[in-house]
């Protein structure tokens, strides 16, 4: 009965992981949850504010499919600040979250069996949205050898006719690595080769960083040459901590932008007015916050990268950004608990689920197998008792 397009649908693994975890709590069950990537702290005051005026003076009602003018207006004020890049209202457009403003773009960019590159380990949902634009997830796995990236010679080793899209993430989730300048020239040099390919770029993290930087780099800095065919998306869910108040956006070339426009507008409507009228304050007034945030998200790394020295099974990669651990237990893999074997990092996941009430994500999810993806977005407390969980399994592993 189902669209042969319905069929391809995957559940989110991480979603599907936050639901467990939370019928393993309806129990009574003490579960700690390191799956979603979702701030632990509160909106900021300003956007909060301007949220609610917008309620109580009405603004409630449709805004234009593309964003208010005042949103638009604040999403190119701040992107000239962090990419100098100067951009017209025509080549913005607001999304109802990140995540449909990358749906949408690879709606209206591909055609039936072209071909995006993505690589792995990528975010959960991107081979499943491109699936859902008809287009072909060709993957480039990449390995603790070029440090989870892909090079530049992979790229052009996996570009052929039907390459359409580029499409990555920096600071990266799940591993938090930042993709250098050098690199990111590197990758745009080869794609100055194939005017064909378009790139998107999924700057979700790009504002958390740990090394004191205002932002990650990104590839308008190394090749602006790329700039009529790269697709920025960015949102206030991870930065501005407004997973739901569901603002994102898109920006590029005009004619690809009306077009995300025009395809939102067909099957979400307008985003949210009172989001939008909370996220111009964030993008205009929440410098001071930002830094506060990613002062704490540091502090938070180095206690929780301290107390995984007490397992000496696990490898731990230190992120540049973003709030990401990403952790090899292929050590532990082989080995039994309680008779149940470990035979990859999925089962692992599951008895630290089941057995010791912590939540995780497989690196399967990612298309890396051997590893787990930990948000460390979570109070200090509640991470090292995580940690501990995990340093209780492992040693009883045989």
């Amino acid at each position: 009965m189902l669209s042969k397009r319905a069929q391809k649908l995957k559940t989110s693994p991480t979603l599907f992981l936050v639901a467990k975890a939370k019928e393993l709590q309806a129990l009574g069950n003490d579960v700690i949850s390191l799956t979603v990537g979702e701030p632990d702290w509160a909106t900021y005051p300003m956007a909060s504010e301007a949220g609610i005026e917008a309620i109580r003076t009405g603004f409630t009602k449709y805004t234009a499919a593309q964003g208010t003018l005042e949103l638009r207006q604040a999403i190119i004020q701040r992107t000239k600040i962090d990419l100098n890049q100067e951009y017209k209202i025509s080549e913005v457009t607001v999304t109802s979250g990140a995540k449909y403003a990358i749906f949408a773009a690879l709606q209206v960019l591909c055609d039936p069996q072209d071909e995006v590159i993505i690589h792995s380990p990528y975010w959960v949902s991107y081979p499943a949205m491109v699936e859902l634009a008809d287009a072909v997830p060709r993957i480039v796995t990449c390995t603790e050898k070029d440090n989870f990236k892909i090079t530049a010679k992979a790229l052009e080793e996996n570009i052929n006719d039907k390459t359409k899209v580029f499409l990555f993430c920096s600071p990266s989730n799940p591993t938090g690595f930042v993709y250098s300048k050098e690199e990111l020239k590197a990758i745009g040099d080869v794609l100055k080769k194939y005017p064909r390919v378009h790139v998107i770029t999924d700057d979700m993290y790009h504002r958390l960083m740990f090394d004191g930087s205002n932002r990650a780099p990104h590839i308008l800095d190394a090749t602006p040459e790329l700039r009529e065919r790269t697709i920025i998306i960015n949102g206030a869910s991870k930065a501005y901590s407004m997973t739901g108040w569901r603002i994102g956006w898109a920006m590029g070339s005009e004619k690809i932008i009306k077009a995300l426009g025009d395809y939102a507008s067909q099957s979400t409507g307008a985003p949210c007015s009172i989001s939008q009228a909370a996220v111009v304050p964030a993008l205009l007034n929440a410098e001071p916050n930002i830094h506060q945030t990613s002062a704490l998200l540091k502090e938070r790394l180095q206690m929780a990268l301290k107390e995984f020295k007490t397992i000496p099974e696990f490898k731990v990669f230190e992120p540049q950004g973003a709030f990401y651990l990403w952790v090899d237990v292929t050590k532990v893999i082989g080995k039994s608990y309680d008779g149940q074997k470990v035979n990859s990092s999925q089962d692992f996941g599951k008895i630290l689920l089941e057995k010791f009430f912590v939540a995780t994500v497989p690196g399967e999810e990612f298309g890396n197998l051997g590893y787990l993806r930990l948000s460390f977005a979570i109070q200090t407390e509640r991470m090292v008792e995580a940690i501990g969980r995990m340093k209780s399994l492992v040693g009883q592993l045989i």
